[in-house]
């Protein structure tokens, strides 16, 4: 493998980084040391796909539409899957291979040295070993062979070529796909969802202060009214209140919590349906918008695939075959994070070789891995394993840290079963039946059918008992006495799940009137413990007040309604915390006046055009600096400890994180906020608030990032993209079920920057607008035809 090691070492040291949401962070400086791309690079890696290609599972055509979404059609799924499998590579192969490289740990094998932390850690993690036995689970079914002809389709592309020109600029050429590879997508996917170490994290934050304190920064419920099952939500509810003690009786000051409150850093998603009871069709309506990391290409892929009675259009990770998020003839469907505790901490007596358990000593399994580096010296890793899961270990301050991690994406899984069974169902029945097959990610599923409007909470959840008793799995567990083992979990292997939540009794509700999603709690009294990283409340408060309203005046809920409530920017936190502000105008200079004029008549929107938006979210987190920097600091603790916004804006006036007054830190904050708008010389929201989503050469290739556009919105309203729009809605679909559907994703569908559509939907996306999500294939006729192979 040869190429440029100083780009490879400054790619390695940016990816190495991490990952956000479903795939990899775009990196604004990802080369910016290196020399700029050859006249080679660039030329000939805009090739268009060929118009016939061999198959050898028969007879597909590709058409695609106008905005280059794929429309596949068969006369039999392994010909339909090995087209798709050939237009994912034709057009985000670069970014697949990304994926899979980072999840199995073989980054610096492509980037050299600065990836090798990552790369040791995702060995560790032995994410390939859970695919494999993800593929074992699988082995012998339906879906197997049509994996199998998905990557023999990836597997056609990558021999024909060209490589996308990142390859170049890398210097090496892209490898077989496998079988494995569309798994360990799917492993980044679950682990990028439901993976966490904040349980050692809150561990400090239980030392670091007193037992009143942390219950109150990090323990109460929010309360805010509105989880995602009320009262009034109608319909059969299920998985409430029928194991009620259960989730009493644990000390506070024996538990460490497992981010009880906070979602995974700038994550989120919405979506709500109305049944048809309330529309003006007669028929349900769905809307969705997940929210992961922005980034171009996007983390998602939309397509439509045709095969006989089957029909299904809508969003998938490139490397995963089937449509994951969308709808066909007879259901729309989503998900959203559940916030679900499915990740478990336990500490060991151990003699460095042998560990004990449960009064015998046992060997790790151990296995040796080779870190191959790019340009560098390559590594070997010792890959741990106990018989709960894996045994991670570093070096801290010279001396040797472990813990015991068990995660249930470890196991055999089959959420890729459930996906293609959403393709084939044809109402509730059906995908009731997939989702007990959706074993991770943990999520908030919502269907709707042309009847009804279905929700529930899917994945398993394990559940621990310590002392007969359940208990949450916010602790760090006794490993070597067995501890809050889950019965049925089978690390790297098959798993029984029966020791985990049974499916009836996971929140849920069938024949629901409306009802809203927005990573808030499931539920008031689960009867089981589910978790606590549940987002403030924002957004799914605002959902609920506006589909509160609506139904309540009598007005029918139509397509309309449900695109405006998709792009809704009120902010709850601005329409808590203004009127304090105006209160504390006394403390505050006569040059703030015009932004507190402002801010007085203000309707608490997010909109582009908006000084008063630009003063709230420069205010905002400049007050949470003021209530939490110096009292975190004095700890030697970081931003990411502070509690979660809900807390911020419910402290009592005289909170001693104000010092006992609020209304100084307010006057502080806006007086700094103001600071920062003239130091910028910013006038309305929408200079600040611009689309900055980047590639991962962008930073020396600038050309390759997507365009600037002013847009509105925040991380706390409905229209979400965060600050610096380096998350938010990243594929956003209204389904109706008697009307025409809508979808638009933040971006373009191919990755390729020299194809027209690499950023066409961009500023659609960024405008609230949508595109036609339509079930008729082009009249252009095919774009490819595989033609099926004769001997």
């Amino acid at each position: 493998m040869s190429g440029n090691p100083t780009r490879r070492a400054v790619l390695g040291a940016l990816i190495g980084a991490g990952v956000g949401g479903a795939a990899l962070s775009p990196v604004a400086d990802l080369l910016d040391t290196a020399a700029p791309l050859s006249g080679g690079a660039w030329q000939g890696r805009y090739g268009t796909v060929p118009d016939a290609v061999s198959s050898p599972h028969g007879d597909a055509a590709v058409t695609y539409d106008d905005h280059h979404v794929p429309h596949v059609e068969a006369d039999t799924e392994a010909a339909a899957y090995y087209a798709v499998g050939y237009v994912h590579a034709a057009d985000r192969l670069f970014q697949m291979d990304l994926i899979r490289r980072l999840m199995d740990g073989r980054l610096a094998e492509a980037v050299g040295e600065p990836a090798v932390s990552s790369d040791e850690f995702h060995a560790e993690m032995a994410f390939r070993d859970g695919a494999a036995a993800s593929a074992e689970a699988l082995a012998g079914s339906e879906v197997a062979e049509l994996v199998e002809a998905y990557t023999a389709g990836v597997n056609e592309y990558i021999d024909a070529g060209p490589d996308p020109f990142e390859f170049d600029l890398l210097g090496y050429d892209a490898e077989p796909w496998s079988v494995t590879d569309t798994l360990l997508v799917g492993q980044q996917i679950s682990w990028g969802l439901t993976g966490s170490f904040h349980t050692l994290q809150r561990a400090v934050l239980r030392d670091a202060f007193d037992a009143e304190t942390y219950r109150r920064l990090y323990e109460e419920p929010f309360d805010h009214g509105a989880p995602i099952v009320r009262e009034d939500t109608g319909g059969e509810i299920m998985g409430v209140g029928s194991a009620e003690d259960t989730l009493r009786g644990v000390d506070a000051g024996l538990v460490d919590a497992l981010a009880e409150h906070e979602p995974p850093p700038r994550l989120g998603s919405n979506h709500w349906a109305v049944s048809g009871e309330h529309t003006a069709s007669g028929s349900p309506i769905l809307a969705y918008d997940p929210h992961l990391t922005l980034m171009a290409p996007p983390v998602w892929y939309e397509q439509r695939v045709v095969v006989g009675d089957v029909d299904v259009r809508g969003a998938t990770f490139p490397g995963i075959p089937f449509v994951i998020v969308g709808e066909n003839e007879h259901g729309a469907w989503g998900f959203t994070n559940t916030g679900a505790d499915v990740i478990d901490f336990y500490t060991y007596e151990t003699d460095g070789d042998e560990y004990l358990y449960e009064g015998e000593w046992r060997p790790f399994e151990t296995e040796t891995r080779t870190i191959r580096v790019a340009d560098g010296e390559n590594r070997e890793v010792e890959v741990k394993k106990t018989v709960h899961g894996v045994y991670v270990e570093r070096e801290v301050n010279d001396e040797t840290q472990a813990v015991g991690v068990s995660w249930t994406g470890m196991s055999g899984t089959r959420e890729t079963e459930a996906i293609y069974e959403f393709s084939r169902a044809t109402g509730v029945e059906d995908y009731r039946e997939a989702i007990q097959k959706f074993d991770v990610p943990t999520q908030n599923a919502l269907y709707v059918d042309s009847d009804e409007v279905y929700y529930k909470v899917t994945g398993q959840i394990p559940i621990r008992r310590v002392d007969g008793r359940v208990v949450p799995g916010d602790r760090v567990f006794d490993g070597s006495a067995g501890e809050a083992e889950w019965d049925g979990f089978e690390p790297f292997g098959q798993s029984s799940w029966e020791g985990f939540v049974p499916f009836e009794d996971k929140p849920g509700v069938r024949g629901a009137g409306y009802l809203g999603t927005a990573n808030q709690r499931p539920v008031d009294d689960p009867t089981y413990p589910i978790g606590q990283a549940y987002a403030s409340g924002f957004r799914g408060l605002r959902i609920y007040e506006r589909l509160d309203e609506r139904i309540a005046a009598e007005d029918p809920v139509d397509s309309s309604f449900m695109q405006s409530l998709q792009r809704d920017t009120l902010d709850v936190r601005a329409r808590m915390l203004v009127p304090a502000i105006l209160e504390a105008r006394d403390r505050m200079s006569a040059d703030l006046d015009p932004w507190l004029d402002a801010l007085a008549e203000w309707d608490y929107r997010m909109e582009r055009d908006s000084e008063a938006a630009l003063v709230f979210d420069r205010f905002y987190d400049r007050f949470r600096e003021e209530t939490w920097g110096d009292d975190f600091d004095a700890l030697d603790l970081e931003e990411s400890y502070w509690p979660q916004g809900w807390v911020l804006v419910t402290l009592p006036p005289d909170d001693a994180f104000f010092d006992g007054d609020r209304a100084d830190a307010l006057a502080t904050a806006m007086e700094g906020a103001v600071e920062d708008i003239e130091r910028e010389g910013w006038s309305v929201y929408g200079d600040k608030k611009r689309t900055t989503i980047d590639h991962q050469f962008g930073g020396q290739l600038g050309a390759l990032n997507y365009p600037r556009y002013p847009t509105d919105g925040s991380g706390a309203t409905v229209f979400n993209v965060h600050e610096g729009t380096a998350a938010g809605s990243s594929w956003r679909q209204i389904s109706p079920m008697d009307g025409d559907s809508l979808s638009i994703i933040p971006g373009g569908q191919d990755g390729s920057y020299f194809s027209p559509h690499y950023d066409d939907q961009l500023e659609r996306w960024a405008n609230g607008e949508y595109k036609p999500m339509a079930f008729e294939v082009p009249e252009t006729g095919p774009t490819i035809s595989f033609r099926g192979e004769t001997e």
